[in-house]
């Protein structure tokens, strides 16, 4: 199915909101509770589904809808359309947690787009989005960041969000070692592993975690500053000492040898 050509608008810096404009019968898919505002001619309606293949069984779209349940997101989603016969209509969405939003033109994509389990929040209809699963060892080992994604295909407009401020980085054969939450999107050339932070000092005594995302290969990536997991650390009562301790094996304990 031919996505919908949709315009948009970003509005704001730090905790940004995406203005989709529709011409008549136009429709844009987004998760569901991501709705801010719409005018009078949008309707919506929730289906299974993303509604890129309108002839699919009912089998099918539970399977589809079901496969959404394992990344944790929503059984359905909400389809927005412009029911008037004239003129354009908005519709505008916001991310759950502050940050920036990133559009995508998806025919720049031919192979898609692999993105993080909660990154996506709308696209044109037309759209697939289905769930990506890593195969490779180490992320299927740890699990958690990196074993379960979602994969975006399409030859429209797609907008995912990410917290904080976003780096877009062009690798070319090159090897990126990164916290692991802070993969926000890769191209499928990218090869993406999970692997140990480094030696046994490093992962008992260290701030950084106990494992690290590899992106190696030819191809873009998106990289986050702030994930939603270091944003609700860095909010805890206990403040910057959690942040700093929260990779490490000892957890609080490790402000003992601080005295």
């Amino acid at each position: 199915m031919q996505s919908h050509d949709v315009d948009y608008k970003i509005l704001g810096d730090d905790i940004q909101v995406l203005e989709v404009e529709l011409d008549p019968n136009e429709t844009v898919i987004a998760e569901a509770g991501a709705m801010v505002y719409m005018e009078e001619a949008i309707a919506f309606e929730t289906k299974m589904g993303d509604g890129s293949e309108p002839d699919q069984s009912l089998m099918s779209k539970l399977f589809s809808a079901g496969t959404r349940l394992i990344t944790g997101e929503s059984l359905f989603m909400t389809h927005f359309t412009h029911r008037g016969s004239y003129g354009k209509s908005r519709v505008a969405f916001s991310a759950p947690y502050p940050g920036t939003i990133i559009p995508l033109e998806l025919r720049t994509l031919p192979q898609g787009l692999i993105v993080q389990k909660d990154g996506f929040l709308a696209a044109a209809r037309g759209t697939k989005i289905n769930i990506h699963f890593n195969q490779k060892l180490g992320a299927g080992f740890f699990g958690g960041e990196g074993f379960i994604l979602q994969k975006i295909t399409g030859d429209g407009r797609a907008f995912i969000h990410a917290g904080g401020t976003v780096i877009e980085k062009q690798l070319n054969n090159e090897l990126l070692r990164v916290d692991t939450g802070c993969v926000v999107a890769f191209e499928p050339s990218i090869d993406f592993n999970i692997t140990r932070a480094g030696g046994l000092k490093s992962m008992i005594f260290g701030g950084e975690g106990l494992l690290l995302a590899t992106l190696r290969g030819t191809g873009r990536v998106w990289l986050q500053s702030m994930p939603v997991k270091k944003l609700i650390q860095a909010l805890a009562p206990s403040g910057g000492n959690a942040r700093k301790e929260s990779g490490s094996v000892l957890g609080n304990l490790g402000g003992l040898f601080d005295e």
